[in-house]
């Protein structure tokens, strides 16, 4: 799905108009699929006591056409429909929707009631995407009266919740409680990225009839938020004629005196992804613990590292840094596989902190995975820094080094060296703990050693909105307090079964 900012998004519209699709159309359309969304989400709807506040833009338009579409269908129990501005101030096709409202003979009450309101569903559609800065004057009260008196509510905004900004993420003033936002064409940057997401409520993104080479297929719009249907021609179902030659097999280079499990449960998340086969290169004094933590996998001392040099040449891609350790040696080793095997590599934890300050601009596949911590350490920034531009501290890195960057977090931001850019919307607090990155580390290089010689940009998007399902998938059982890293691993087969291709 794109993320697109107002300006791009009136270059749809506008692309969209020019190419015989009249805004009149594209409206009515938006409206129809509110009037969807509602009878599916508050069935039965003719229970429900609907109100209807409009504001005087466009936004206000697709507000006219849910409601004419509610009382001319007789939808719902009870509709009241409020506008904030004179009917007289509006123009195109806002202007004409609301006639159309008075042509079917639905009243409209005009300005909002500061008083108790028994409604159980309104419609917030009082302003759009084309706000800048804090919400003012009659929009403002309306929203401030939407918030706190109709209490019995479920709230559902058009487009974006009024009076949030759809591209300033810090919030500037006061905004719709939105329950669900129903969004059109596709998403805007204020309810995807955080600390704003939130406002938007359950979010839905509806065609109203924009062409793709439009927007989803526009090279030219390079945000993405993650979807399922992203995914699905990763999961294919396999030949017949299968074997473990043809998935790749992941080297797996960690582990040090008292962090053995790191490198095993990278390995181990690995083969659960996936992989055809693993092998674990690990300290020698740690190899009897990795090779008893699992039967599946394979194992090799690290104490010459021109030996697994000569190994990666039969590996498909390697996984480096899981509890490696900041030896001199493990710095050098992990200095010395980033720098010269040629195959695809994800670097994570201990081997970050060893090629930081060090690193330059590569064309090998290097897929680096920090913590903001981490990506502080990459950057030479504070973590707030990091933190407070996200989205464009990944990119700019992305761009700098020529590697993927993976920034983990709330909403994880997954940059390519050629600009193309995803959010991941999964995710859980429950996988705050120790060895949830390991277990990433090994699904992005499971996944990646299956498409290595296809598309591994998806495989790596795939694996961490995978990971982030697991998370949420866990947290149902274990709660948001005790699961552990491992336990990711039992819902991974629910997660890929829902991004499988539906027979």
């Amino acid at each position: 799905m794109k993320i697109l900012t107002a300006a791009e998004m009136r270059e749809v519209d506008r692309l969209t108009i020019e190419a015989g699709i009249p805004g009149l159309i594209l409206m009515e359309n938006a409206g129809s699929r509110v009037v969807d969304f509602l009878l599916e989400t508050f069935a039965p709807l003719h229970r429900e006591r609907v109100v209807v506040v409009c504001g005087k833009g466009n936004n206000g338009g697709d507000g006219f056409v849910v409601a004419r579409q509610l009382w001319t269908r007789k939808l719902c129990r009870k509709l009241t429909v409020f506008e904030l501005f004179d009917p007289a101030s509006l123009t195109g096709d806002a202007a004409i929707n609301r006639k159309a409202l008075d042509a079917c003979g639905c009243p409209v009450q005009r300005g909002l009631p500061n008083e108790p309101n028994v409604a159980t569903v309104v419609v917030d559609a009082i302003l759009g995407t084309g706000l800048t800065g804090p919400a003012r004057g009659e929009a403002l009260s309306a929203i401030q009266i939407v918030n706190t008196q109709i209490p019995l509510a479920r709230v559902v905004a058009l487009d974006i919740p009024s009076g949030l900004p759809s591209e300033e993420t810090t919030e500037v003033g006061e905004v719709v409680r939105a329950d669900y936002t129903v969004t059109f064409t596709a998403a805007k940057r204020t309810q995807i990225l955080p600390p704003t997401y939130g406002r938007a409520g359950q979010l839905t993104c509806v065609p109203i009839g924009t062409p793709p080479q439009f927007c989803e297929t526009n090279p030219g719009f390079e945000l993405n938020l993650t979807t399922p249907h992203d995914l699905r021609g990763l999961f294919k179902p396999r030949p017949n004629d299968s074997n473990k030659g043809l998935y790749g097999h992941v080297l797996v280079v960690g582990g040090s005196f008292g962090k053995s499990g790191a490198p095993a449960m990278t390995g181990l998340s690995s083969y659960r992804s996936g992989a055809g086969l693993v092998t674990v290169a690990i300290p020698e004094s740690t190899l009897p613990m990795v090779a008893g933590y699992r039967p599946e996998l394979m194992t090799e001392p690290t104490h010459d590292p021109e030996k697994l040099l000569k190994l990666l040449e039969k590996m498909t891609v390697l996984a480096v840094g899981p509890g490696l350790g900041t030896s001199p040696e493990s710095v050098s080793l992990a200095k010395l596989l980033y720098e010269e095997t040629a195959i695809p590599a994800v670097v994570d934890a201990d081997a970050l902190n060893a090629v930081a300050g060090s690193l330059r601009p590569t064309d090998k596949i290097r897929i680096l995975t920090p913590h903001p911590g981490e990506m502080s350490r990459l950057t030479g920034k504070s973590t707030k820094e990091v933190q407070t531009d996200r989205l464009g501290t990944a990119r700019k890195f992305s761009s700098d080094t020529g590697t993927v960057l993976v920034l983990k977090g709330d909403r994880t931001v997954i940059a390519f060296p050629d600009g193309e850019t995803w959010i991941n919307p999964t995710g859980s607090p429950s996988m705050a703990t120790g060895g949830t990155g390991d277990i990433l580390t090994g699904m992005i290089a499971g996944l990646v050693a299956q498409h290595a010689k296809g598309d591994w940009k998806r495989a790596v998007v795939a694996a961490v909105w995978l990971h982030g399902r697991c998370g949420q998938l866990g947290a149902k059982k274990w709660g948001e307090e005790a699961m552990l890293a491992t336990d990711l691993l039992e819902f991974l087969p629910e997660a890929m079964n829902e991004v499988r291709p539906k027979l």
